[in-house]
């Protein structure tokens, strides 16, 4: 995955800004859906571009989710409340104090416990009808592909540019779609990328900034709600993407000013 790989991402045919992009849906549906699961859904099912079939995509669905921090924390708990059938959780961490200020799938009481058992916990709580995988490892070139594997769907919620880099060419060699989302000070991004369609993470930032350019969160800090905003973003495109409906954010980087209120 180095160098060669690189050069082709940045070849990839970018679409044009305003294009119309309409894609299948990303999964079958599922072949039912239970009583408890349309009391459950009813706001859904009344939705004519969701209704019974966009639901039962949704529960046929398996998603990974990397991270259960800042953007992984709304997204788990949207994703679960909404139905989809599977989520994946790559997650080393533990609960720190300082995580919960804007990591609200994690509680007082989560302190010290790993992020991922937390966040599996909380998601039980959300929606009992959702099976839960947990990676409570990091994630690396040794387990990065075989992990993948598994999903339909990647949502980054990583913070950092080299695991950022890693998922990129993952997805791009498993063909694998996935959302991706950045959050700092009052600034939030996101955008969808999927290299069969479109242009992927090396199109947009070719190569990592050198170390110690772009603060961290924990450096330069966040706006806790900024991370609802992001993360509900990055929801709303898995939902679209996996249920076949609207337009994804592909071949489009959303930007979004909190203190002025303004998305370009």
């Amino acid at each position: 995955m180095g160098v060669p790989l690189s050069v082709v991402l940045r070849r990839t045919p970018v679409v044009v800004r305003g294009e119309t992009v309409s894609l299948p849906p990303l999964v079958e549906p599922a072949a039912e859906l239970t009583i408890d699961e349309v009391r459950r859904y009813s706001r859904h099912l009344i939705i004519p571009d969701v209704g019974m079939t966009g639901q039962k995509r949704l529960k046929n669905a398996k998603v990974l989710v990397i991270g259960a921090g800042g953007l992984g924390s709304p997204a788990l708990l949207y994703l679960a409340a909404a139905g989809v059938g599977t989520l994946g959780i790559v997650e080393f961490d533990e609960v720190d104090e300082s995580n919960l200020q804007r990591q609200i799938i994690h509680g007082q009481s989560d302190i010290g416990k790993p992020k991922a058992i937390s966040a599996k916990e909380s998601i039980a709580e959300t929606n009992p009808l959702v099976n839960v995988v947990v990676h409570g490892e990091r994630l690396d070139n040794d387990n990065v592909m075989e992990i993948f594997q598994q999903y339909d769907l990647i949502v980054d919620g990583t913070d950092n540019f080299a695991t950022r880099y890693l998922v990129n060419d993952a997805a791009v060699l498993l063909g694998k779609p996935y959302v991706w989302g950045s959050i700092y000070r009052f600034d939030g991004q996101a955008s969808v990328f999927w290299a069969e369609h479109g242009p992927c993470y090396r199109c947009l930032y070719p190569e990592p900034p050198p170390p110690g350019m772009v603060p961290s969160c924990a450096e330069g800090g966040v706006l806790g709600v900024l991370c609802a905003s992001i993360g509900a973003i990055q929801v709303n495109e898995a939902i679209k993407l996996l249920t076949g409906i609207g337009e994804p954010l592909m071949g489009k980087l959303m930007i979004y000013d909190a203190l002025e209120m303004e998305h370009r």
